[in-house]
């Protein structure tokens, strides 16, 4: 391990987004007065969504440095703010992994189907227009996005481990006349270890500048076997109540990893009566797509999921899986669900609770005790999600589309299937570089994670006989 000597930096960075709280990443790295890159462009969710959000969403920067737009992953708090960056005149490249751009025009087709128009001729028109932005790149090689006689600026994609398709960016920058260098990389969210289909993220040799996401930077996951005993004793206690347990997850990522994990507990289960009969359900189209997705994109899936292939296995399209697509259909599943006491898991979208098809199943059951809900990703503070896991043991209420519904159902939290690192992980991510960077700017955490993270990396600089300025940074700086 060395630091870099201490040099006057080649770049500022510009937080437009994801500084000040978990979601809205958005982070601009000027090199001078000509030429910058815009890493991610995401919605603002929960509380740090304002209330008059149309302020928050508009592009209200000087895009014309802009050469290129990267996309570090498709998550609606990373890309949701495309149709207001492209509405604001940026015409440059969008920069992503070749699995990403697969996935990213069903997410923004989503959005905008959500926050924009259900005029079918408009999305079409948007998407082709994304579509002719996209540039697909491969991971681990190098990408020159600007070669000028004052800077050149060059960027590199590698495996993030979060949702497939997901990157860190390694941003390389020279100055032809004087030779100066500086290494600038953006973590995106990095994965958890052992976290299922994904290999889990490798460090880069170095770093200068690091910009650090910090979700989980105040506490630690549980192991991969004590997770999944966690995931089948919530889905026992379920079962045995004659109850469905709801699992609200993200279209994309979760919602895959978990389909992965049941199918192992169901193999392993044998011929168990119990598990035999067990219906899972994903009640989002979204999610069904995005499944579809992955399982196209089977050689970015890792060793042990390729192990399960050659076995004859189908992890993601196995006997007892059942997707429900039409609204209708959504319904009478609600229905049947809420009344039959069939044993059921049913994965429904958004992940916070914040809308979509979960809602419905909440409101049905939230108030019976037969029921399970089962949290396995983090709750944004100010979501109806985070007041079920918070308020749930208590006995507590939740306030859905506007209306108060008491918490009878059990609340049971998996923190280990998050597809977040945890602190551990973060750590790391700087350990494993051969050289340390000199400066860390933490982003995409609670002020509470982001402090704690902190403390731990100046302590492991510290114990290595060496000094990390770590800085918390705020929007617009």
């Amino acid at each position: 391990m060395a630091i870099p000597p201490k040099t006057t930096s080649l770049s500022t960075i510009i937080h437009r987004g994801g500084a000040s709280g978990v979601t809205g990443s958005c982070h601009q790295l000027i090199a001078n007065s000509e030429s910058s890159l815009l890493i991610d462009c995401g919605l603002f969710q929960g509380d740090d969504a304002q209330q008059d959000s149309f302020d928050q969403l508009s592009i209200d920067f000087d895009i014309s440095t802009v050469k290129a737009l990267i996309v570090t992953h498709v998550h609606i708090d990373h890309i949701g703010r495309l149709p207001y960056l492209l509405a604001a005149g940026f015409s440059g490249p969008i920069l992503c992994s070749k699995p990403s751009a697969k996935l990213l025009p069903l997410v923004i087709e989503d959005a905008l189907k959500i926050g924009f128009t259900r005029d079918a001729r408009l999305i079409s028109q948007f998407l082709e227009r994304v579509e002719q932005q996209l540039v697909p790149l491969d991971y681990a090689k190098w990408h020159t996005v600007e070669a000028s006689p004052s800077i050149n600026m060059k960027i590199k994609l590698q495996r993030a481990g979060h949702i497939l398709g997901s990157s860190y960016v390694e941003v390389a920058l020279r100055e032809p006349h004087s030779k100066r260098r500086e290494r600038v990389v953006f973590s995106g969210d990095l994965g958890a270890a052992n976290a299922p289909l994904l290999p889990a993220p490798k460090s880069p040799s170095r770093a200068d500048v690091l910009v650090l996401e910090s979700t989980y930077g105040d506490r630690l996951h549980e192991g991969r076997s004590e997770r999944a005993a966690l995931l089948k004793r919530a889905i026992e206690k379920a079962l045995d109540n004659k109850g469905t347990v709801i699992i609200p997850a993200f279209s994309i990522g979760r919602t895959q990893e978990l389909l992965y994990e049941l199918e192992g507990i169901i193999h392993r289960a044998g011929s168990d009566a119990l598990w035999q009969s067990l219906e899972i359900i994903v009640d989002s189209p979204l999610a069904s797509r995005f499944t579809r997705v992955y399982r196209e994109l089977k050689p970015f899936w890792d060793d042990e999921a390729q192990k399960r292939l050659k076995a004859g296995r189908h992890p993601l399209n196995f006997d007892a899986l059942y997707t429900v697509d039409s609204h209708e259909t959504h319904e009478q599943t609600v229905r049947y669900l809420a009344e039959s006491g069939r044993p059921a898991v049913v994965i429904a979208a958004s992940g916070m609770c914040t809308g979509g098809r979960v809602v419905n199943y909440l409101k049905a059951m939230l108030g019976d005790p037969r029921h399970q809900v089962l949290f396995v990703g983090y709750q944004g503070a100010g979501t109806p999600g985070r007041d079920i896991q918070r308020f749930g043991a208590q006995g507590g209420w939740a306030m859905l589309d506007g209306e108060r519904y008491d918490i009878r159902a059990g609340v049971t939290t998996i923190s280990g299937y998050s597809a977040h690192a945890d602190q551990r992980d973060l750590l790391n991510f700087i350990k494993r570089m051969r050289h340390w960077p000199r400066e860390v700017k933490l982003v995409h955490g609670d002020t509470g994670a982001k402090r704690v993270l902190k403390a731990e990396i100046e302590a492991l600089a510290h114990k290595a006989g060496c000094s990390i300025s770590v800085v918390l940074p705020s929007e617009h700086e």
